[in-house]
């Protein structure tokens, strides 16, 4: 049995449908993956008066089978739960496509959140947390998702980005991204040779003014992974020490 609260009570007169869900083409389905049935009806219910459709699922295998039968546009999914835990689920959930995750972590436990964040999480919250600030959060991935993509592919380094067809390369080999590595890489190769704090690429690239600036470190620390020679030694996406990082496309001495 849980020890706490897991979400904050709402302010008196405060109300779900005060929270929009954004500039969207349509309502998104929404999987909402937390073992606790008190939690999964709270946030179900902010996320459904804010205008999305939501399905529930109590536990790992149910929420890949509902993701499978419903392919949802995003996954609310709590870390915690009974046999397969929410690391192994955004695991499966990544294997079948880029659908995008916010992750609900207990607070503290950073850990858990970096390694979620590294298995392919889009955002996490930390529990207790305010339903409305987690509708927020999802209207923002969301958001981000659905925004209009750039005309034109990008291309430097040997790197490729089709914005329109969502489909990166590495010297003609498809690179296995995440929706968020891959917004990250299409930014860097649109400005390249600039210097971008992370508060910066948090704005830019999340488009959130607010959050932990870990989740850039992370996301970075990720695509350097899948586009260097020797992640350990960047030479196309580096550290500018003292204000963030920036993109060299002639990939000078590696840092």
């Amino acid at each position: 049995m849980r020890q706490q609260q897991p979400y904050e009570s709402v302010p008196r007169g405060a109300s779900p449908n005060e929270v929009s869900n954004g500039d969207r083409d349509g309502p998104a389905r929404v999987l909402v993956v937390d073992d606790d049935p008190t939690v999964a009806e709270v946030v179900a219910g902010y996320l459904d008066r804010a205008g999305h459709l939501v399905d529930r699922a109590a536990d790992g295998p149910a929420a890949l089978a509902r993701a499978a039968a419903h392919p949802p546009d995003l996954v609310v999914l709590d870390l915690m739960l009974p046999g397969m835990d929410g690391l192994e689920v955004c695991r499966r959930l990544r294997e079948r496509g880029p659908v995008p995750v916010v992750m609900l972590t207990a607070r503290g436990d950073e850990e858990d959140r970096v390694l979620g964040l590294e298995v392919g999480a889009d955002d996490y919250v930390t529990k207790p947390f305010s339903p409305r600030e987690l509708v927020l959060r999802v209207d923002s991935v969301l958001r981000r998702t659905r925004s209009v993509p750039a005309p034109h592919p990008l291309a430097a380094a040997g790197l490729t980005v089709d914005p329109a067809a969502r489909r990166a390369t590495r010297a003609g080999t498809e690179l296995a991204l995440t929706l968020r590595e891959f917004d990250l890489l299409a930014f860097f190769l649109g400005h390249p040779g600039r210097a971008f704090a992370r508060e910066e690429l948090m704005r830019e690239v999340w488009g959130w003014d607010f959050g932990d600036l870990s989740t850039v470190t992370v996301h970075v620390r990720r695509l350097r992974g899948k586009v260097e020679d020797d992640p350990a030694r960047p030479r196309l996406i580096r550290t500018v020490w003292g204000v963030g990082y920036r993109f060299d496309p002639v990939g000078g001495e590696a840092d």
